[in-house]
């Protein structure tokens, strides 16, 4: 479940999409603990949200499945 965590995410290697050219993305990031966090870089006073990784894992194969397509 996605938590707001914002201990411990100083020095994280933070990764936009590589099709993101305009600087306004949305970045992931390994955790120290194993999981996955997931910022707005528009607004870097929020804490990221965080996942396990299970739950990162299972979200991309809903959006590779086309799950949330509209």
């Amino acid at each position: 479940m996605a938590s707001h965590n914002p201990s411990g995410h100083s020095g994280l290697n933070w990764k936009a999409a590589s099709g993101c050219n305009n600087g306004t993305c949305v970045e992931v990031a390994r955790l120290p603990h194993g999981g996955v966090g997931i910022r707005d870089n528009k607004d870097l006073r929020r804490p990221p949200l965080e996942f396990t990784a299970e739950e990162f894992r299972t979200f991309v194969r809903g959006v590779k499945a086309g799950e949330f397509d509209m």
